[in-house]
């Protein structure tokens, strides 16, 4: 396995910003790489940011319920999935509606579609067939969450366009990528409150966050293009932008967990608050190392925000213990 990990075979039509030495480059067969590729199968991170939303939402809501049981295991289990196939749907959808952008941009020029690896017909039945495996699992959930994760494709099909008609296509990034706190909450409670809007609130600022980060990359050839994004929009001025979506997801968080009640105990409402805490202060640590001219500084800390969300997680996940 190491040899083949060296060999021109197992990295040929990489994508450039993929994680060193992915299991797609190294074990997928070689006729699916350019279908996992497209999906971003060889970069995680975004099926993270997908899920960690779903996890922060169905914990929250059993804090609240104050019931628990094996159908939110599979509520867990099934976000995970979900989140690894609409992803994959959605950044399918997006390399289709950016094939001729992203062949003009230094970073993604490698990606399947504009590098010929799929075309874009094999690129629909691609995304379909992953949309349609995810509704599926869909389907096993409450009619709420059924009714969300439909309504969920209205931002998912705008987003790759947002950032032609506008300078913030990161809200509806964020609009699309936390809508699993708003279904993984009405998967376990059968519908939705306060609570979980105000959660869904702080995922699309965290959103704001680490898009703004992660668009940084590319701001010089999107100007050249005519591409919008916070990045360029914010420019020199986004330590101090970047600071404000800090803090408004941190406080939101925490208004979610008090709305929630979590079960009215002192001692889970104070853990679960320690969720706000722990994801702030990852958040101040990306902030204390942000430099908009240093690319792979840029791509390691939109990459740690997985760890940023876990915090999250784990102080949820030790409330709901209690």
């Amino acid at each position: 396995m190491a040899g083949n990990q060296g060999t021109p075979e197992a990295h040929r039509g990489a994508v450039a910003d993929a994680v060193s030495g992915n299991w797609v480059d190294r074990l997928a067969p070689a006729a699916t790489r350019p279908y996992l590729r497209l999906s971003r199968a060889d970069r995680p991170i975004g099926t993270w940011l997908l899920l960690l939303p779903c996890w922060w939402g169905l914990l929250l809501a059993i804090l609240a319920t104050g019931t628990a049981g094996w159908g939110d295991a599979w509520i867990a289990l099934g976000c995970a999935i979900g989140a690894f196939l609409m992803r994959g749907a959605g950044c399918t959808w997006n390399d289709i509606t950016d094939r001729d952008i992203d062949g003009s941009v230094a970073r993604t020029r490698s990606r399947p579609i504009p590098s010929g690896q799929v075309s874009v017909r094999g690129a629909l039945v691609w995304m379909v067939a992953q949309s349609l495996i995810a509704f599926a699992i869909l389907l096993t959930f409450s009619p709420a969450a059924i009714a969300l994760g439909i309504a969920a494709l209205l931002p998912v099909a705008v987003y790759p366009f947002a950032k032609r008609f506008t300078w913030w296509p990161q809200v509806f990034l964020g609009l699309a990528f936390n809508w699993g706190a708003l279904l993984a909450w009405a998967a376990h409670a059968g519908g939705l409150s306060a609570a979980p809007v105000v959660l869904y609130l702080a995922g699309i600022a965290w959103t704001l966050f680490y898009d703004t980060i992660y668009a940084h990359q590319d701001a010089e050839d999107d100007a050249l293009i005519g591409v919008k994004s916070t990045a360029r929009l914010f420019g020199s001025d986004s330590p101090r932008w970047l600071r404000r979506f800090l803090v408004a997801s941190v406080l939101l968080m925490g208004l979610a967990v008090i709305l929630a009640g979590v079960g009215g105990s002192p001692l889970a409402l104070a853990i679960a608050l320690g969720a706000p805490w722990g994801f702030g202060w990852h958040m101040t640590w990306q902030l204390a190392r942000f430099d908009a001219e240093d690319g792979p500084t840029l791509l390691r800390l939109f990459r740690s925000n997985r760890d940023a969300g876990l915090l999250a997680v784990m102080f949820l996940g030790v409330a709901c213990l209690l």
